[in-house]
């Protein structure tokens, strides 16, 4: 290593002992603070230039002694009836010590990225704390389950293509399932953390983050039973399905990556369409608190079987319109499939354009048509179980969208 670069692997050490140690220093200053940290992972990085030309050895000498520093420190403070009796701190000093070593041994980004979110992470004691008040053991359970969904069950799926017209692979449906029910707990737990304090526009965006169809339901429920709510539990409802064209392009940026150019034009301008929209009305109510539904969690084994199947059919049907009646056999399989759910026919769609099964044109298309077929299903539901208040405004922001979305299919270029 040159010197030059060993001095900014130094340099960035000690950046990153100075942001723990302060966290440190404001928190618990007994063991370990804004002085000693950087001195570790300074003392890290030397350990880790030594051991280029002396050998493993030095970096574990080094750790040994650390560990030995702790145990010293720990018994003074034992002595002097100071310790907490807690580990963060030792646990965070040998993390940034390996900081240091791996600043000079291995690709600085992957340090300076735990280095970052060790002091993010001590920094969130309280927050943490708080949220584990409010989960229960239901949802600890669900977490579990999403951990089985994503690191127990996902390993060990096969990875070849197999079936009707070779495009189902478990490994890659369950991927997908990964990803949707990853998405939706995210703002469950959100959700939980601020529960009834949410303002009528982050209740919009966990609903559409969650799920835009099961907010629609509740709201409208609601809109009949307290008609005096109907324009706020409206705003709530357009919020969240404006977040579903923001989940359509994450999933088409994360699927189909060679698609994403030409799909974020037309999908963006539909979302900007429906922001506006609910902006507008939002401006409105912007200052009324919504009294959120209880949401129930997505990180059950059984909706994320059910999506699976509802993906691997959606996958085989957009396959199979597409080899025997074309493209206008494609449109309707997304007309159907986007009724109750999007992110199937998205995923797919995006899926099939990735390995040149459909063009990208005709594929961002399909995937607007979902789109509007689903907003035209989440309509009914307003004017079937809603209020007559509430149904006006979803049916301009509606109408709206629709007459702009066909405006993008018909007009748009390609």
């Amino acid at each position: 290593m040159e010197l030059s670069e060993l001095f900014v692997s130094l340099g960035i050490a000690l950046g990153l002992g100075l942001l723990v140690g302060l966290q440190r220093e404001k928190t618990q200053r007994e063991l370990a603070g804004l002085r000693t940290f950087p001195l570790i992972t300074i003392w890290g990085g030397l350990a880790g230039y030594l051991s280029i030309g002396l050998g493993g050895w030095v970096l574990a000498a080094s750790t040994v002694a650390l560990a030995a520093l702790i145990v010293v420190g720990n018994l003074h403070l034992i002595e002097q009836k100071t310790s907490d009796g807690g580990l963060t701190t030792e646990v965070a000093m040998l993390v940034m010590f390996f900081v240091g070593a791996w600043l000079v041994l291995g690709p600085r980004e992957v340090a300076v990225a735990v280095g970052g979110g060790v002091a993010v992470l001590l920094q969130a004691k309280e927050a943490l704390h708080r949220l584990t008040e409010r989960l229960d053991r239901d949802d600890l359970t669900a977490i579990m389950r999403f951990a089985l969904i994503a690191l127990v069950i996902l390993p060990i799926l096969p990875d070849e293509p197999f079936g009707p017209f070779q495009v189902l692979n478990l490994r890659a449906i369950w991927l997908l399932v990964v990803l949707i029910v990853g998405i939706s707990l995210g703002g469950y737990i959100v959700y939980r953390f601020f529960g009834s304090k949410a303002g009528v526009l982050l209740g919009g965006l966990l609903g559409g983050v969650i799920s835009s169809t099961a907010t629609t339901v509740s709201y409208a429920r609601r809109s009949r039973q307290h008609p005096d709510g109907a324009r706020l539990a409206a705003v709530i409802v357009l919020i969240a399905n404006s977040v579903v064209m923001v989940r359509v392009l994450v999933e088409i940026w994360l699927v189909g990556r060679s698609i994403f150019p030409a799909a974020v034009g037309p999908v963006g301008l539909l979302l900007l369409v429906q922001t506006a929209i609910s902006l507008v009305f939002w401006w409105r109510v912007r200052h009324q608190d919504p009294d959120l539904p209880e949401q129930e969690n997505p990180a059950e084994l059984k909706p994320a079987l059910l999506f699976a199947a509802l993906y691997a059919v959606v996958l085989v049907g957009v396959a199979a319109a597409r080899t025997w009646f074309g493209d206008r056999g494609m449109y309707v399989v997304a007309l159907i499939s986007g009724l109750t759910d999007v992110d199937a026919i998205t995923l797919s769609t995006a899926k099939l354009a990735e390995i040149g099964g459909i063009e990208t044109p005709t594929a961002w298309r399909i995937i607007v048509v979902a789109t509007l077929s689903n907003l035209a299903f989440k309509t009914a539901v307003v004017a079937s179980i809603g209020s007559r208040r509430m149904l006006g405004i979803i049916a301009i922001g509606a109408v709206i969208t629709a007459a702009s979305g066909i405006a993008i299919l018909l007009l748009w270029p390609g």
